[in-house]
């Protein structure tokens, strides 16, 4: 991974143009290709940002750009433009380098769920029928570039469903799990990947999000899936 922090100025142009202007912030280049740019705040939410596949090339500042921007200074040292394979364009022009080093953090053991939420998706993996009567389970944590899909299912028509587990279902896990979809439907020997996030429950933000996406919603009872919870024995 490489931190920068840096004056700089963003420019992206795509399905949408979104400008920054020049500021002091953090921008991280991950071994994925992925570019991000931060500021001291919005917690972990970058700015703007191109996620891989992408490609990043330097170049020096044009005599025109200074000259025709009214909020960069001469002072620019040096232009870097971000490309999605898509054509969007990501342009980070950088001022004054404040700290720029680079760093190999190894191979990531990846998240750990806690003990509710690894039991889910167990159980889950062992009842796939809980998503629609002729479900079956291909794999427990899919790996992708990005990390692992909790469950691979297939449909009754043989599509491929990716499912991510939350026990808490927020806009958090939607955005994962677009992440996840984006790089399996590039896939031509995967077809169409359709997605499900599945939660004890689901905050309705995160709802609306995922049926805006095309994403299912499936909102579990895990007391009835460990057999706690016996619908015979109930009064209503």
């Amino acid at each position: 991974m490489r931190v920068v922090i840096a004056q700089c100025q963003v420019d992206y142009a795509g399905r949408l143009t979104a400008h920054l202007p020049m500021a002091k912030r953090l921008i991280l280049v991950k071994s994925d290709g992925s570019v991000s740019i931060h500021n001291d705040d919005r917690a972990y939410k970058p700015l703007n940002w191109m996620s891989p596949p992408c490609t990043l090339s330097v170049r020096e500042p044009g005599a025109d750009e200074a000259a025709t921007t009214a909020d960069v200074d001469p002072w620019v040292t040096e232009v870097w433009e971000v490309t999605a394979a898509t054509g969007d364009k990501l342009q980070i022009s950088l001022g004054e380098v404040f700290h720029d080093s680079s760093h190999d953090l190894g191979i990531d053991p990846g998240l750990r769920k806690d003990g509710v939420e690894a039991h889910l998706q167990a159980l889950l993996a062992e009842n796939p029928d809980t998503f629609g009567k002729g479900f079956t389970l291909v794999q427990r944590e899919y790996q992708t570039a990005i990390g692992p899909v909790d469950l691979l299912l297939r449909d009754p028509h043989g599509a491929y469903v990716a499912v991510e587990v939350k026990r808490r279902g927020e806009i958090d896990g939607v955005e994962q799990l677009t992440r996840y979809l984006e790089l399996m439907n590039r896939n031509p020997l995967m077809g169409e990947v359709k997605g499900v996030f599945a939660a004890q429950q689901i905050k309705p933000q995160a709802r609306v999000l995922a049926t805006d996406r095309g994403i299912d919603c499936v909102t579990v009872d895990y007391d009835a899936l460990r057999g706690l919870d016996n619908s015979e024995d109930r009064l209503f």
